[in-house]
């Protein structure tokens, strides 16, 4: 009998990345406190119901309870307040994707202006799929719009 050797299901996702970004006409830093913490995607998410958090950090989990019922398990795996981004990959859902990364970041643009980016490479379950790449667009893009609705100083 072969001995077992060390594997995992976690890989990378190969695709084309997805990128959302909004200017907000407010501070880099409170922009970042909004969307930079990890446990906190449900106060500019309208689809999500709550979070739960297991640990803090890089290699913290958090699922992601969706009003619909479906969840997602994504597991932080870097951040950098300076810098202001940090990337997490999700490790188990019910929503279809097979493997996802993503990446969200905020620059600022002045003392009053800040520019937030999100990328997300995403493969789907069924690779038949049609307009896979169309529902990740579109849900990131209503999450930053929210961001700037939230945040946005007239």
């Amino acid at each position: 009998m072969k001995a077992l050797q060390p594997d995992t299901l976690i890989r990378n996702p190969n695709g084309v990345p997805i990128v959302a970004g909004v200017i907000v006409n407010c501070e880099a830093a409170r922009v970042w406190d909004l969307v930079g913490r990890f446990s906190n995607f449900d106060a500019f998410i309208p689809a999500l119901s709550r979070i739960e958090m297991i640990g803090t950090g890089v290699g913290a989990l958090r699922t992601k309870i969706f009003h619909d019922g479906n969840c997602a398990v994504e597991q932080l795996n870097s951040r950098d307040d300076d810098a202001m981004h940090m990337t997490w990959t999700t490790i188990y859902n019910t929503l279809g994707v097979a493997r996802l990364w993503a990446a969200i970041n905020v620059q600022a643009l002045g003392a009053q202006s800040a520019k937030v980016t999100w990328t997300i490479i995403a493969e789907p379950e069924d690779t038949t799929r049609k307009g896979f790449e169309a529902f990740v667009q579109d849900f990131a893009d209503s999450a930053l719009n929210n961001v700037r609705k939230l945040l946005d100083k007239p």
